[in-house]
C-alpha cells in the first residue's frame, strides 16, 4: 500500500506532495466544508513537463487557486499549460480564474461544461453563505471554452498525459488524468479515499464498472478526489461502498419498504467513520431508491 506523509501545511498555505517524478498533489483537508478549512477539501495537483506545467483541478475559490499557484511557483517557474477540470463539483473548479490570469488554458469534458453552466452560479452563492465573503472574494465562475467529448492525449507540455472519459460515472463528464511516464492517475470524482462518494450526479452501476476498468490501465498511484494518494487498488473501497449501498437499498425496495423506511433502515455502519457519512449517506440511499423506482417504470 502506498504511504504518503503529509506536511503540516494549513488550508491557507497548501504544500505539494511529490508522489512521483514531476508529479505533485495537494491533499485537501479532511471532513466537510466549513469556514475553518476555507472549504479546501478537494485534491488537486500538477505535472511538470519539459516545456510547461499541467494543472489538475483548481480549488474552491479564487484565493485557493492563488495559493495553489504560489505553491507551484516554489517548485517550478515553467509556464502554465493546460488546466484540466476533472468534474463539475464545487471544491475542484472555482480557482480556475487564478490560473487563467497567469496563462493557463482551461479544459474539461463537454458535459462538465454543461453542468457548470446549469448550476454552478447557484453553488457559488451557497459557498459565499457557507464560507463567508472574505474567503470567496474575487471568485467567479469560469466555464472552459475548450471541451472534449472523449479520450484524448495532451503532449504540449513535452510529457504525454492521457485524458480518459470513463463514461457517465460519478458525473456525466468525468475525466481521469493519467501521466504515462509515472503511472500516476488523477481519478477525480471516480475514486475517493476514506470519504463517502456522492450519488447526486452519478450512475451507480456504470460508476462501479468504471472503477473496474482501472485494472486495465498502467496505474501505479491513484490520486483520489478526496483523501491521500493510494496505490493502484485504491478504487476498491469506493466500489465496496457503492455495492453495499446498492445491495442494502435494493433489498429493502424489493421487500416493499417505503422511501422513508428505506432511508431510515439503510445504514452502513462499516463506513460510518468515513468523511461525509452523516451528510451524504442518507441522501445516497434516497437517490438509489428513486433510481430503482425509475428503472422499474422503464421496464413496464
Amino acid at each position: 500500500m502506498l504511504m504518503v506523509t503529509l506536511s503540516g501545511a494549513t488550508a491557507a498555505d497548501p504544500e505539494p506532495v511529490e508522489v512521483a517524478d514531476g508529479v505533485y498533489v495537494f491533499v485537501g483537508a479532511p471532513g466537510d466544508m466549513h469556514p475553518g478549512n476555507l472549504g479546501r477539501i478537494g485534491n488537486s495537483g500538477f505535472i511538470v513537463g519539459p516545456r510547461s506545467v499541467t494543472i489538475i483541478d483548481t480549488g474552491v475559490s479564487h484565493a485557493h487557486g492563488m495559493a495553489l499557484l504560489a505553491a507551484i511557483r516554489r517548485v517550478t517557474d515553467k509556464p502554465l499549460g493546460r488546466v484540466v477540470l476533472t468534474h463539475a463539483v464545487q471544491e475542484f473548479l472555482y480557482g480556475t480564474t487564478a490560473f487563467v490570469e497567469s496563462g493557463g488554458q482551461p479544459l474539461c469534458h463537454r458535459r462538465t461544461a454543461e453542468l457548470m453552466r446549469s448550476r454552478c452560479e447557484h453553488c457559488l452563492d451557497n459557498l459565499r453563505l457557507l464560507l463567508g465573503s472574505t474567503a470567496m472574494e474575487g471568485t467567479r465562475l469560469l466555464v472552459p471554452a475548450d471541451v472534449i467529448d472523449g479520450d484524448t492525449a495532451l503532449t504540449a507540455s513535452g510529457r504525454t498525459i492521457d485524458l480518459i472519459h470513463p463514461g457517465w460515472a460519478s458525473t456525466p463528464g468525468d475525466l481521469l488524468v493519467l501521466d504515462r511516464q509515472t503511472g500516476v492517475l488523477f481519478a477525480g470524482g471516480l475514486v475517493l479515499n476514506n470519504r463517502v462518494p456522492e450519488l447526486r450526479d452519478g450512475q451507480l452501476e456504470p460508476w462501479i464498472a468504471a472503477i473496474d476498468t482501472l485494472r486495465e490501465l498502467p496505474v501505479r498511484v491513484i490520486v483520489p478526489g478526496h483523501g491521500p494518494p493510494t496505490d493502484a487498488n485504491g478504487g476498491v473501497a469506493t466500489k465496496s461502498y457503492l455495492q453495499a449501498l446498492d445491495h442494502g437499498v435494493r433489498l429493502l425496495y424489493e421487500r416493499g419498504a417505503s422511501l422513508m423506511e428505506t432511508v431510515d433502515s439503510a445504514a452502513l455502519p462499516e463506513f460510518s467513520a468515513w468523511d461525509g457519512y452523516e451528510a451524504l449517506h442518507r441522501k445516497n440511499a434516497q437517490l438509489r431508491y428513486l433510481q430503482l423506482e425509475l428503472e422499474d417504470l422503464d421496464r413496464r
